[in-house]
């Protein structure tokens, strides 16, 4: 599903029925997966009250944005908007007792990106961006990955630019456009190492971004 990561993918999870899953999670939207086994994987995640997640493959960490409802680390609450990062082979027991959605994904961390990160996004200060309209709440940055919210006013523009390993972007709210197309809320988007596009939102958006963390090649993405 969507495993070439060399290669753009853009799909409407709204509209995406969910697939039954194994266990106490209620259903599951797969985005990307790179193996056979489900291990290396991008998805949005229902989980029913008294669910309980698995932890990731072996070597693989987990970041996970909360969508709806609360999700419980041991007496912690992270409610919708929250951001949680754990490297491979952390502790935590994740669980949510009256159900929520989450936007997982597991892949290989860098080796010594081993920081637990934990962000109650409501709770956390904007920043102004780098055109007037766009505000940025960074939630990580290691090396060459960064990721971040990012708030557009209505009629806000940025410049064309190259992503250096990759864009994936999810629309949180409103609309987020570039001159490839208008994406509404709930679609996630995955551009590979240097794809450039000019970004634009109309109506205001806010999105959640992660880059450089695709496979750097001399490939050119089409």
């Amino acid at each position: 599903m969507n495993a070439d990561l060399n290669a753009r993918a853009v799909l409407d999870t709204e509209a995406m029925a969910w697939l039954a899953t194994d266990g106490a999670r209620g259903g599951c939207k797969l985005l990307d997966r790179v193996d056979a086994e489900d291990v290396q994987a991008t998805s949005v995640v229902r989980c029913a009250p008294g669910c309980a997640l698995e932890p990731p493959g072996q070597g693989l960490g987990e970041e996970i944005l909360v969508l709806e409802g609360t999700l419980l680390e041991g007496p912690a609450g992270y409610p919708a908007g929250a951001y949680l990062r754990y490297p491979p082979g952390a502790s935590c027991t994740l669980r949510s007792d009256q159900g929520c959605v989450l936007f997982i994904k597991r892949y290989p961390f860098e080796p010594e990106d081993v920081a637990v990160v934990r962000i109650d996004t409501a709770k956390m200060p904007w920043s102004p961006g780098l055109v007037p309209g766009l505000s940025v709440m960074p939630l990580h940055q290691y090396q060459h990955e960064h990721a971040a919210l990012v708030r557009w006013q209505p009629e806000t523009y940025f410049q064309q630019h190259a992503h250096f390993g990759g864009e994936e972007i999810l629309v949180l709210s409103g609309v987020f456009e570039d001159e490839y197309g208008r994406y509404p809320t709930g679609t996630w988007i995955r551009s590979p190492h240097m794809s450039r596009h000019q970004p634009f939102s109309r109506t205001g958006c806010t999105i959640f971004v992660k880059t450089g963390h695709l496979p750097v090649t001399d490939r050119q993405p089409a």
